[in-house]
């Protein structure tokens, strides 16, 4: 599906990072492009900047997606494009050093934002496009893009929340590209390795690039850009459908 001024593209997590970088590459083609986020400063700023709108979304609560889906609509109309980069991750061991389990309401939470907000957001997005007049010979009307890590199958020490949010992500997606194929909405997700994204931003520069040797080839942190990327790449080839794509210049995570 080719981008263009007429296209609408939601993206979830759009105020920074990863769904910044895909902003900004749909956005360049000319694409109207929807930022959910719950930072509304930065959000704001960048939908400014780039011509599109910011709504101020909790992916992990129903009420907040579908009340997000209905003000983007009723501002710029049906999205063709959705693509899911809002998530957390931050380190817990099932069994502490002191004894203690893994704290349940913190399990919880990773599940609700990284697995059941990319799950709202997608069937909520998905329920709008298969109303879409197609726009290509194959009758296509949109495309989901999720984000799953390379954690979904190398989770290291201390990842398994996260570790078991991101696989969910990439098991739904055959199944979810399956479901809407006769529609003609294809559901891809992409699998980054280590990229600099805020959660890594905030590392010290001597323990980033620590972490970019330990990537094969190239061996550094990946960009945002090239996350964004692969996500239009995606968009325009419609033979790319139900399947989870590491980009992770081939690491293969260690245990710790």
């Amino acid at each position: 599906m080719e981008i263009t001024s007429e296209t609408i593209a939601v993206i979830t997590g759009g105020a920074s990072g990863l769904g910044e970088a895909c902003a900004r590459n749909f956005a360049a083609s000319g694409a109207k492009v929807v930022l959910f986020d719950l930072n509304a400063d930065r959000g704001t700023a960048l939908a400014a900047e780039l011509g599109g709108l910011f709504v101020k979304v909790d992916v992990s609560d129903v009420d907040s997606v579908e009340a997000g889906f209905a003000e983007a609509r009723a501002a710029v109309g049906q999205e063709r494009i959705m693509v899911n980069c809002a998530g957390i991750g931050v380190a817990a061991k099932t069994v502490d050093r002191d004894g203690n389990p893994h704290d349940a309401a913190f399990y919880e939470r990773v599940i609700r934002i990284n697995l059941i907000g990319t799950f709202l957001c997608a069937s909520r997005s998905a329920a709008g496009m298969v109303k879409n007049t197609p726009v290509t010979e194959d009758g296509e009307r949109g495309v989901i893009i999720n984000t799953a890590s390379a954690a979904a199958f190398d989770g290291q020490i201390g990842q398994i929340a996260y570790s078991a949010s991101k696989a969910a992500v990439a098991g739904m997606t055959l199944p979810m590209a399956r479901d809407l194929s006769r529609d003609g909405v294809r559901v891809m997700t992409i699998a980054p390795g280590l990229f600099m994204t805020p959660m890594l931003e905030g590392l010290p520069e001597a323990a980033q690039q620590s972490l970019g040797a330990q990537v094969p080839f190239p061996a550094r942190l990946g960009k945002a850009t090239e996350y964004a990327q692969l996500a239009r790449q995606i968009v325009e080839n419609a033979m790319l459908n139900g399947e989870t794509i590491r980009l992770d210049g081939a690491i293969r995570m260690a245990p710790k």
